[in-house]
């Protein structure tokens, strides 16, 4: 006799049909109907009598956890690198695992990551909205393809008139130092890959052993030298007690003046007004944000009116592809329960 199980996310076709073989499936939640169309009392509806309970972004708090342990789930998984839109506790008291997807989207963060660090490097943003706000452009022509016979075609004599004067001239991240707090699945993309761009790495992970981060040609240091040294600092930690707000004027006030911060974690590990404080003042030179304190992020919030900051709308993680790697991790899971086989992606925090 098969199996009942409920899915709320995408898993991929060939992978669906080896399930299948142990199976009955029932599409549910948002997959059924539409990102953001589905409330937990639906969830909770959709998804009770099943013994396999597969999750995407739904919510399941402690009644509806409780709700679906009582009528049958063995199994529950969801497909997020953070499983924070569960309640593990309850999950735990009803004596289940819980199976998630670390760093399914490891590679789209990492190079988003990435072309951060290049756009507050090189200024990208702020002379790229500089021009089409019509700074820095000459007079209206007649015919834009009557182009003058000139070799060395410039924006003129470096004046104060000049973009490099308005904008300022950024710098090349070869021969930089990046310091990556938190060497887990997306911080070692980020190494890796600033590592190819000529960068050195130091980084700060006190649960890490040395030599797994010095595998990847890496340099494990301690959090006052990452600090210390680094050209640009990488944020890549998780949001817990231990690590909400640590991010703060005492990481800012041992930075370089110059000092750029990247952050596509999470805000909460920030605190916020210091860290206002220190791009105002000049503690630091710069930063570089996907993620807010409030989303969507509030109109008049300071970030985006600052000439040292680049803004991105939380969209690092996202990508056409990310569900493809969530939902194969995620099939893994579900096959390893039904063969009896042990699970890879346990949540133990």
């Amino acid at each position: 006799m098969k199996k009942k199980m409920v899915l709320c996310t995408k898993i991929p076709e060939k992978r669906m049909q080896e399930i299948e073989e142990y199976c009955d499936i029932t599409i549910a939640g948002e997959l059924k109907h539409g990102k953001g169309n589905v409330t937990e009392e639906q969830t909770c509806e959709e998804c009770k009598g099943y013994e396999i309970v597969v999750l995407g972004d739904e919510y399941a708090g402690t009644d509806t956890i409780n709700r679906w342990a009582a009528s049958g789930m063995k199994f529950i998984g969801v497909a997020k690198g953070t499983p924070v839109t569960v309640d593990n506790e309850a999950i735990k008291s009803a004596g289940l695992e819980l199976s998630y997807t670390p760093g399914r989207n490891r590679v789209a963060v990492a190079e988003f990551n990435i072309g951060l660090m290049i756009a507050v490097a090189r200024k990208l943003t702020l002379s790229s909205t500089g021009l089409a706000k019509g700074e820095h452009v000459g007079p209206a022509v007649e015919d834009i393809y009557n182009v003058p016979d000139v070799k060395n075609v410039t924006f003129g004599p470096l004046d104060e008139k000049h973009p490099f004067t308005d904008y300022g001239i950024g710098f090349e991240l070869y021969g930089k130092k990046l310091g990556i707090a938190g060497y887990g699945a997306i911080g070692r993309e980020v190494a890796v890959r600033a590592k190819a761009f000529g960068m050195e790495i130091l980084a700060y992970d006190p649960y890490l052993p040395a030599d797994r981060i010095e595998a990847d040609g890496a340099k494990a240091v301690d959090l006052d030298t990452m600090l210390r040294e680094s050209d640009m600092v990488s944020i890549h930690l998780p949001v817990v007690e231990a690590t909400k707000g640590i991010v703060n004027k005492d990481w800012f006030s041992k930075m370089k003046s110059t000092a750029i911060l990247i952050n596509t974690a999470r805000a909460a590990v920030i605190d916020q007004k210091d860290f206002i404080e220190a791009l105002q003042n000049g503690t630091i030179g710069g930063a570089a944000v996907d993620v807010y304190w409030q989303e969507p992020v509030p109109a008049n919030h300071p970030l985006l009116s600052m000439r040292n900051v680049v803004c991105t709308p939380h969209m690092a993680g996202l990508t056409t592809d990310v569900d493809s790697w969530s939902g194969e991790m995620m099939a893994q899971e579900v096959l390893a329960y039904l063969k009896g086989e042990e699970r890879k992606y346990i949540w133990r925090r």
